[in-house]
């Protein structure tokens, strides 16, 4: 596994085996990143990132490569928080430029602080947790976590559909690769009716 693109090119991310962890693959975060960057490689200067059930960091630590400002890991699992740390200092990334929360996802976004809101916030539950798709993005469109503009992307298996909108949040690109699928959503201002 390693970064593809931006100041870390090429450096190589470890992983830890026996874990429950499935890192986000090469050739996957590749076009997670052309999608958002879309031909424009400081699409992501100075952008903000939740990394949700973060794993090895690789794709929160690909944001930091390709210009974001600061991401924010949330992982609940000691081993591979310690790996997290573990990637961003062999690359020996700015510590003022990450967080690491090691906790259970659900608590870290009923008492984050208001002021967290992000740019992109990408989440990758192992996959035989399909409730926490559910219970993760109900939160995102409840909470105040999503910028304007912003975008929440979920990567899950081809054969479960998280689904189509929670609240105000609404997938407007479903991209599958292989066995996996890049889903994208974003806010939708409600419309009133007559």
């Amino acid at each position: 596994m390693r970064v593809i693109a931006g100041k870390y090119r090429s450096r190589t991310l470890r992983s830890l085996p026996g874990l429950d962890l499935r890192p986000t693959t090469d050739r996957l975060r590749e076009t997670l990143f052309d999608v958002l960057t879309a031909g424009n490689p400081s699409a992501l200067e100075g952008t903000t990132w939740l990394d949700l059930f973060a794993g090895t960091g690789a794709v929160g630590i690909e944001a930091l490569s390709r210009g974001a400002a600061q991401v924010i890991f949330v992982e609940s699992a000691a081993r591979a928080a310690s790996l997290i740390r573990q990637n961003l200092g062999s690359l020996r990334v700015e510590p003022a430029s990450f967080r690491i929360i090691q906790n259970d996802v659900e608590k870290t976004l009923r008492h984050i602080s208001g002021d967290e809101r992000a740019d992109f916030i990408f989440l990758d539950p192992p996959y035989r947790m399909q409730d926490a798709y559910l219970q993760t993005l109900t939160l995102l469109d409840a909470g105040a976590w999503v910028k304007p503009g912003g975008i929440v992307i979920a990567e899950h298996q081809k054969k479960f559909d998280p689904g189509e909108r929670f609240g105000g949040l609404l997938r407007y690109r479903k991209l599958p690769q292989g066995d996996a699928v890049l889903s994208f959503y974003n806010l939708t201002t409600p419309t009133l009716s007559s």
